[in-house]
């Protein structure tokens, strides 16, 4: 691969702290990007578990949030889109969140 190819490579994340007010994410070409927590309201309402439980995704064009079902990609933060997620949405995910899981029976 040529160093032009290189250098006009798209930045990946290479990492992602999640805090109570913004969203920070590490890019692979030096940069950091502090995005509002507001913007992503499954970020936002997530416990602190639930915000560093996240991995890379295709070698850091995403990322992955298991316990909060979220994906962001780079791409999206860079162009500053918000969480496209309707308000609906979002309110029936908190009213899931709320209910008790069911407990799984052991079988004897």
């Amino acid at each position: 691969m040529s160093a032009l190819a290189v250098e006009n490579a798209e930045p990946l994340a290479t990492y992602v702290v999640v805090g109570d007010q913004s969203l920070t994410v590490s890019l692979s070409d030096g940069r950091q990007l502090v995005l509002p927590i507001e913007w992503y309201p499954r970020l936002k309402f997530g416990t602190p578990a639930e915000r560093n439980n996240w991995r890379l995704v295709g070698e850091g064009v995403g990322i992955h949030w298991p316990d909060l079902d979220e994906d962001l990609s780079v791409e999206g933060f860079l162009a500053g889109r918000k969480s496209a997620e309707s308000p609906k949405s979002i309110k029936g995910w908190l009213a899931e969140r709320g209910r008790p899981r069911k407990r799984q029976r052991r079988s004897a």
